[in-house]
């Protein structure tokens, strides 16, 4: 049995590039429907640790202490965030509400372990095992 180098335990995996978990992010700017993979929701969480910090960076050379583009730069990507992060949770099986245990300290561990855990193979109630967006 030769398994593609793109495979996972028999089953092609999901490829998502940094630049088009960007852009995946952004097209699906309030879809709570659906599925992403863990190379989307990642590169999703680079991607914005990379900007906040960059834009934190011309704050404090522009206005000193004050963040008025990182503070910006949060507010319009929190919908987004919020957004993959249930598809995330989709992908192995939990509602996006369990985003909230996140407000607990043990809660951020559990959704740390499912934002790492690998997706469902198979079709489950929130959708196919296909990237949110793509055909």
């Amino acid at each position: 049995m030769s398994e593609s180098p793109t495979s996972i335990v028999g089953r092609d995996h999901r490829n998502v590039g940094f630049v088009e978990a960007f852009q995946l992010t952004f097209k699906n700017y309030a879809l709570f429907s659906g599925r992403s993979s863990r190379g989307a929701f990642w590169f999703w969480v680079l991607w914005t640790i990379i900007i906040s910090g960059v834009l934190g960076g011309i704050d404090s050379v522009l206005f000193g202490k004050v963040g008025y583009l990182q503070g910006l730069w949060n507010l319009a990507t929190l919908i987004p965030s919020i957004a993959i992060s249930a598809r995330r949770l989709h992908d192995v099986g939990r509602s996006g509400w369990w985003q909230l245990i996140g407000f607990t300290v043990i809660g951020l561990f559990v959704l740390l372990y499912w934002y790492c855990k690998p997706g469902q193979e198979q079709t489950n109630d929130f959708g196919a095992d296909v990237e949110a967006g793509r055909a």
